[in-house]
């Protein structure tokens, strides 16, 4: 519930702490006020005990949801009262669905009012988050949303603010700014919830959160705001706390606790010149629903499917180097299961949720801890069984290898050569 100032550096909100006695604390644990290292807090047995609108737990109810993740035990009762939320939690666990929840419960729907901005890195995790709000809203019809990202008409986007203005717009920083500062055919004036989805990647590059401070300033003051990542570095959190006012921060300290438990993770030492036969034997010995394979380019992601498909796989591509209707249209087919292998670079590492998706492969290996941990983290999401294989061909490769191992306390041991199926597909 803050905004900011025009200048580089962000206002802290922050008021110097009071000392608080035992009691006190105590009253504040009881508030659900969850704070470093845990998901404790107010529990419900399931989502009928958040007292949300009944339009929304019924739509609930038809996507099939029952029980509430333990982040969204955490986050959904505070969050649903309009308070500030920072949370990491890891991948695959529903964060999307706190925010979206909890702002559709708040949400009193005004014709041409826009009352939600959801902000994200990547269009495509766009386009999913506006799925989810279609999908929750099922049964609000006076609520709108819609999505406006870079590589689309911004004429049709102009038009849609003008004629047909949602009440809750979710996009990427660069076209939102466009639309919302520079054009001002975007009024955010009467915005009650904002919303930063990955918040970290758009907040760590320093020409991005400045575009998001600029659409944050167009803000009011008195909103909620909530910030949502499965990596939050300490380095960061000072900068998100500074968009927010008394935020609930949820934190997963111990990094041991970010990979998903029903997730078995391997690697194969082997040369540049052995990976393609080693994927083609793989993808022969193996069961899957579906795949992702990541690699390090848009050039080797083009050649590999290429490959793929003249060895008859079922394989996809999508890049940053397609225009975005195109890419829409790709990933669309994927999550359709029109297609079972997808091929494609760190631009779908993040956020991107396909729940059939059982298996990872890092053809090149992530560049990162981080990016190997939201790589791998495409499946075994939400409780599932997944399995992650990953291709070590350079020292380099070994190196962040020995770093994923440290980091997050796992052993990832050499691809043996049976592996129970049982251990990674769901019965």
């Amino acid at each position: 519930m803050a905004d900011l100032d025009d200048n580089a550096d962000l206002v802290d909100y922050e008021e110097p702490e009071d000392d608080v006695d035992d009691g006190a604390k105590d009253a504040e644990e009881k508030t659900g006020d969850v704070k470093q290292g845990s998901y404790s807090g107010i529990h419900a047995s399931g989502f009928k005990d958040f007292v949300l609108k009944p339009e929304l737990l019924r739509a609930i109810t038809d996507c099939g949801f029952e029980h509430p993740s333990e982040v969204q035990h955490a986050c959904i009762p505070q969050a649903v009262l309009g308070m500030d939320i920072i949370c990491q939690a890891k991948s695959g666990m529903g964060k999307t669905a706190v925010f979206v929840l909890a702002s559709l419960h708040q949400i009193e729907a005004a014709e041409g009012v826009i009352s939600v901005v959801v902000l994200c890195h990547t269009r495509e995790l766009a386009q999913q988050i506006h799925d989810e709000y279609e999908r929750f809203s099922k049964y609000l019809p006076d609520v709108k949303s819609h999505v406006f990202y870079g590589g689309m008409p911004v004429v049709k986007q102009r038009e849609v603010l003008k004629t047909a203005c949602p009440n809750i717009v979710i996009g990427t920083p660069g076209r939102m700014l466009q639309l919302s500062v520079r054009e001002e055919s975007m009024d955010l004036s009467k915005v009650k919830h904002f919303v930063m989805d990955e918040c970290d990647k758009m907040l760590e590059a320093l020409d991005m959160r400045g575009d998001v401070q600029k659409i944050f300033q167009k803000t009011p003051h008195d909103k909620q705001v909530m910030m949502f990542s499965a990596t939050l570095a300490k380095e960061i959190r000072p900068v998100c706390k500074k968009f927010c006012q008394e935020a609930m921060e949820i934190y997963v300290d111990d990094e041991t606790k970010l990979t998903l438990h029903g997730l078995q993770q391997y690697y194969i030492k082997l040369t540049e010149q052995e990976k393609n036969r080693k994927l083609n034997d793989l993808l022969d010995a193996l069961e899957f629903n579906q795949v992702i394979i990541f690699v390090s380019k848009v050039a080797r992601a083009i050649e590999l499917d290429k490959l793929l498909q003249e060895c008859n796989f079922p394989s996809v591509c999508s890049h940053s180097g397609l225009k975005q209707p195109e890419r829409l249209a790709r990933l669309t087919k994927f999550k359709n299961f029109e297609s079972r292998i997808l091929v494609t670079t760190d631009l779908y590492g993040r956020g991107i949720d396909i729940e059939r998706v059982n298996i990872v492969i890092n053809y090149d290996f992530a560049d990162s801890s981080d990016a190997y941990l939201h790589r791998v983290n495409r499946a075994g999401r939400f409780g599932t069984k997944g399995l992650a294989i990953s291709f070590v061909s350079s020292a380099a490769d070994d190196e962040v290898l020995q770093k994923v191992q440290s980091r997050f306390e796992v052993t990832i041991g050499e691809l043996p050569d049976q592996i129970d199926i049982s251990t990674y597909m769901n019965a």
